[in-house]
């Protein structure tokens, strides 16, 4: 009988290489051969799960390096690749790593980072399944804290020519309180509940494992300063969700999360390893010292978490072997065959995202889901302000996009940004007397917004 790997298979079932770019092409222009590369892995992936384990644990995944101007989409599509099949993500920037020896960052912390994230992912899925149950058992607890229970010498009592017992008083009371909570009406009353206290003492101490390592020592030494717990006031409304989450804790298996999560890391987990070329240079003649002979060793650091090593986190031990990497960066003063050998060899995929033009502009402007223009319109109308923007608007955004950054850097499609803020600056600040207005953004809008400063190539430098 074949065994599936991971959970992560049945998520993956429906999302072939033509709909997983079909579901980037929403939030990302272009770039299609990037697009290509990270569909093919993912599938990749799905055809592993569901081989036999034998097998399957001899197939890596075959790693991507993107090379490419800055804001032409290299995280974005990592990102969405990641939210379109639920697996644990991390970006990491290479250039804030330092080899063994130095002060700063150590390799091994953006596996336990990706842990961390993993553990928290479980642990809401978790948290949902068990929803109804804790919200039932947490209503219960807030009715106690309501409703006190009587101290056992009290007697009797009647009510409607009926006797009661003191827990049937409270019971009858209880449900009359039920159906009040429930409708809302409580809801700003003042009730007093017990929370753990987080702010625990913090120590910085630097070991190879990582300072959140140091933590779970002092945890297990000084149970008595961790794991507090403190009495707060709060109303009923936010209590309920307090209780709702300690309850849900309390019906989940803090072990079997661990182990799920670091089984989902493994077997599914991508890490986006950007700015790599800042940790490659052209190889030094004769040897030598200095930050190029540094690179290379966070170079060298990386490859046993690439190539597959064993990593100790708090959560437990975590193989890398299957970790998919996502290795990214401009390349404009290095070369990808800097890099060492090694590296090279680990990242065999390797795929050219183009500069960002005029038309690719119009097309960001218009065409995603999350769009500029739709973030905009959208922000705005919380004001009661309604924002139309003429396709001669976009058009004009566009070429004045690609015009700053051919003559100033070139940051892709981030310049958007900054001339979407420009241009709705003062619509912006005046928003909130402007309720029931319709402003159409035309082109000569756009031009008398940004004219004085596109027109400076000097302040547009410091401004665009």
């Amino acid at each position: 009988m074949i065994t599936r790997l991971g959970e992560a298979a049945a998520t993956l079932d429906d999302l072939r290489p033509r709909q997983i770019v079909a579901e980037l092409d929403k939030f990302i222009v272009g770039q299609h051969d990037a697009k290509r590369a990270v569909a093919i892995a993912l599938r990749n992936r799905w055809r592993r799960q569901q081989l036999h384990p034998d097998i399957a644990e001899e197939i890596l995944p075959k790693n991507i390096l993107m090379i490419g101007p800055t804001g032409v989409g290299k995280t974005e599509i990592a990102r969405r690749l990641a939210r379109l099949a639920h697996a644990p993500f991390l970006k990491v920037e290479a250039s804030k790593f330092t080899e063994v020896g130095y002060v700063g960052r150590d390799v091994e912390s953006m596996i336990r980072d990706l842990t961390q994230i993993g553990v928290e992912m479980v642990k809401t899925e978790r948290r949902e399944a068990v929803q109804p149950t804790a919200a039932k058992r947490a209503e219960d607890r807030l009715l106690q804290l309501l409703v006190p229970s009587p101290p056992p010498s009290i007697s009797s009592t009647t009510e409607g020519g009926e006797t009661q017992s003191p827990a049937e008083s409270v019971a009858t009371t209880r449900e009359k309180f039920r159906a009040k909570l429930r409708s809302g009406s409580l809801d700003e009353r003042m009730v007093e509940i017990e929370v753990e206290d987080t702010s625990t003492p913090s120590f910085e101490m630097f070991t190879p494992q990582g300072v959140e390592e140091v933590g779970v020592n002092l945890q297990e030494m000084l149970p008595g300063l961790f794991g507090r717990r403190t009495r707060r006031r709060v109303t009923v409304a936010e209590a309920r969700q307090i209780l709702i989450r300690q309850e849900a804790d309390n019906l989940i298996d803090a072990h079997q999360v661990q182990r799920d999560a670091r089984r989902r890391v493994e077997q599914s987990g991508i890490i986006f390893l950007d700015e790599l070329d800042k940790v490659a240079g052209p190889k030094l003649a004769g040897g030598g010292s200095g930050p190029d002979i540094s690179r290379e060793g966070v170079q060298r650091d990386l490859l046993p978490i690439v190539e597959g090593s064993t990593v100790n986190t708090k959560y437990g031990p975590v193989r890398t072997d299957h970790i998919l990497f996502i290795a990214a960066g401009a390349f404009h003063v290095s070369k990808p065959s800097d890099l060492i050998p090694e590296l090279q060899g680990r990242l065999p995929i390797r795929v050219e995202l183009q500069a960002l033009g005029e038309a690719d502009f119009v097309r960001i402007l218009t065409e995603p889901e999350n769009a500029l223009t739709r973030q905009y319109a959208a922000l705005l109308s919380t004001e009661g302000l309604t924002i139309d923007f003429s396709d001669d608007a976009i058009h004009e955004i566009a070429r004045m996009a690609e015009e700053v950054n051919r003559s100033t850097e070139n940051i892709g499609a981030r310049r958007l940004a900054t001339l979407m803020e420009r241009v709705l600056d003062e619509v912006s600040f005046e928003a909130p007397d402007m309720e029931g207005v319709t402003l159409t953004v035309d082109a000569g809008y756009v031009r008398k917004a940004l004219a004085d400063i596109v027109e400076d190539r000097n302040l547009s430098r410091y401004v665009l």
